[in-house]
């Protein structure tokens, strides 16, 4: 599994399945067992005077501010743990730039990081985990720690101690026996004869067939105290011992036969007391009819005036309700005209402000006072352009005039 999916982030919580939510537990664990293979309960928690961590610590937010304040300072241990000299966080220093300390050191160390620095601020959860995961392995790594493979320990199987004994046999064994018997039943020169059902069956087949009428009648000729001693001597090894099968149905019946005697005389011994119990019980139930038809003829007039008083209340709240809508409306019709009022008040102010304002005035006087001096420079500047166009005209007519007087000396002396 990746460290993205067991961390647990982005979309791959539905492609790990639900499961994948309980990761950042998982992990934690087992951060906590590497934390205890680092002896941080004597090294970090009694130095620092703080209560080792429980295996949900980081998992579970419960106070985000000590949380943050225990994940800086374990970072900072493991970092030194792993060989990175790193100053203690201390409770005033700038959550931000501790945790971009602590993300760098652990970017130096090959890690990568794909989640914000914000993640971590929280002091709890999946990313903080992963952190604390990763500075864990390289402090291991630092003290020369390697994991081993487990070695489990070799499950004894329950053998059944039989005692082995030369009188009992076992139905393998005697088919065996038989197999063996019957196959060998022409090459044996043992000592003893072997029984051959078989054979004896087939023998006693071909004596019919031969023969079916015995010619003389048999008779043992072995003596009564012989045959016992014999029999004795036999029958220990006559004796056949059958294992029980937990399927067979023989063994079903006599544990349902047991189970079915166990029950009957347990119903027979409970069924005194349940009786009793009963009797008590119907006893009781009937002192409670008895006690509440006392009490509700005791406390018909009570529930008769209560009756009345909550028909009252429920019309009494019925009227309440009709008229705390009519004062909703018209709360809401005197909110509008107050608004209207008070924007009616605002224009009066202003219109009689601007009134007793004599500023508008002044700069009207001012303004007229700059009309007039433009009126008066307009006035010179016209006098003047009248005075150079009045010259202009008269030097035009002394000019004309000349012309006239010139032209009319010429045609005087033509004429002479």
């Amino acid at each position: 599994m990746s460290e993205d999916k067991r961390r647990g982030g982005g979309d791959e919580v539905e492609d790990g399945g639900p499961g994948l939510i309980y990761m950042p537990f998982v992990i934690m664990e087992e951060l906590l067992d590497k934390l205890r293979l680092l002896e941080y309960e004597k090294e970090f928690s009694k130095k620092m005077n703080l209560k080792p961590v429980n295996r949900h610590y980081f998992a579970i937010q419960t106070n985000p501010g000590e949380q943050f304040y225990m994940f800086t300072s374990l970072a900072a241990w493991l970092l030194n743990k792993a060989g990175r000299p790193f100053d203690q966080p201390q409770e005033y220093d700038d959550p931000n730039a501790t945790i971009s300390s602590i993300l760098d050191e652990v970017r130096k160390c090959g890690h990568p990081i794909d989640f914000p620095p914000s993640k971590l601020k929280p002091g709890w959860g999946e990313h903080c985990i992963y952190i604390l995961d990763r500075l864990a392995d390289e402090a291991l790594k630092s003290i020369g720690f390697s994991w081993k493979r487990p070695q489990y320990p070799e499950e004894e199987m329950d053998e059944e101690n039989i005692v082995e004994d030369d009188s009992e046999l076992t139905l393998n064994e005697i088919e065996k026996s038989m197999a063996l018997a019957h196959s060998d039943v022409e090459e044996a020169d043992d000592d003893e004869p072997i029984l051959d059902l078989e054979g004896m069956k087939r023998l006693n087949q071909n004596k019919t067939f031969e023969s079916s009428k015995p010619e003389e009648i048999l008779e043992s000729t072995t003596d009564a105290a012989d045959w016992k001693l014999e029999v004795e001597r036999v029958m220990p090894q006559l004796r056949v011992t059958i294992r029980t099968d937990n399927k067979d149905w023989r063994v079903h019946l006599e544990q349902m036969h047991q189970h079915h005697d166990g029950i009957k005389t347990s119903l027979n011994e409970s069924k005194v007391h349940l009786d009793k119990l009963q009797d008590e019980i119907s006893r009781t139930l009937e002192k409670i009819a008895s006690r509440e038809k006392y009490i509700n003829s005791q406390l018909e007039h009570l529930l008769v005036t209560f009756r009345q008083a909550q028909d009252v209340l429920a019309e009494t709240k019925e009227k309440y309700r009709q008229a705390s809508g009519g004062v909703t409306e018209r709360s809401r019709l005197l909110a509008e005209i107050t608004e209207e009022l008070e924007k009616i008040k605002q224009e009066m102010d202003e219109r009689g402000s601007s009134m007793t304002d004599g500023a508008p005035l002044v700069k009207i006087k001012q303004a007229i006072q700059a009309l007039k001096k433009e009126n008066t420079q307009m006035d010179i500047r016209v006098g003047v352009v009248e005075h150079i166009l009045l010259q202009a005209k008269l030097k035009d007519k002394t000019l004309v005039n000349k012309q006239v007087h010139s032209t009319s000396a010429g045609n005087d002396g033509f004429i002479i």
